[in-house]
């Protein structure tokens, strides 16, 4: 009887310690990033990003596998936006600065969003004036539409009766990771100290 009651706590004592081994071990369907994440996405983050097919700086098609080699910070503007992109751009190419000094690189890319004036030496050139590493990117018209559909995007062209219009176009800032691709977002009022802090915090994640 005795040896019965000892047998029965050692299968007890063995079914509680693969409980907690069971318990322990990491959810395969758990978000990675869930505790670098500051907001959440309508249909989740696959809803957002995917391949694209654009034109670099010498005037070369590059595609999103030659572009996002490494952690990227993506944002879609236009080189004679008055105000609104020369800020968030500088506020990107600020975070890329700061996240370098701690050990991690990541590359600031612009996408314009009107290649009727953003020829390939215009992206280019602004883009590097911001920041050395950033890339510079335009393309055709359905070229630029297609990427911006994928990162669902909006971009509308003002009428004007010359070259001087403007385009109305969303501001938001895109990180992706090679191996994960989109996987936060970024508005216009999160500075450039909170945006290397969230990177950081992904790239420690995906690491």
């Amino acid at each position: 009887m005795v040896r019965t009651a000892a047998l029965f706590a050692s299968a007890a004592v063995v079914a509680l310690v693969g409980g907690l081994w069971y318990a322990s071990q990491p959810d395969p369907g758990a978000d990675p990033f869930a505790q670098c994440r500051t907001g959440q996405v309508a249909g989740g983050t696959n809803a957002i990003g995917g391949p694209f097919e654009l034109v670099n700086a010498k005037g070369e098609t590059v595609t999103d596998t030659d572009v996002i080699t490494g952690p990227s910070i993506l944002y879609f503007g236009y080189t004679f936006c008055p105000d609104v992109c020369p800020l968030d751009t500088a506020r990107n190419a600020e975070a890329v600065d700061i996240l370098e000094q701690r050990g991690d690189i990541v590359t600031p890319v612009f996408i314009s969003i009107d290649p009727e004036r953003d020829t390939p030496e215009v992206v280019g050139d602004f883009a590097y004036n911001l920041h050395e590493r950033m890339i510079g990117l335009t393309g055709s018209p359905e070229q630029v539409k297609a990427a911006s559909q994928a990162y669902r995007t909006y971009y509308k062209k003002q009428d004007a009766e010359d070259e001087y219009y403007l385009v109305d176009h969303s501001t938001f800032s895109y990180l992706v990771l090679p191996d994960h691709g989109f996987v936060e977002y970024f508005r216009r009022d999160v500075s450039s100290e909170a945006m290397a802090d969230t990177t950081q915090c992904f790239i420690d994640a995906a690491s």
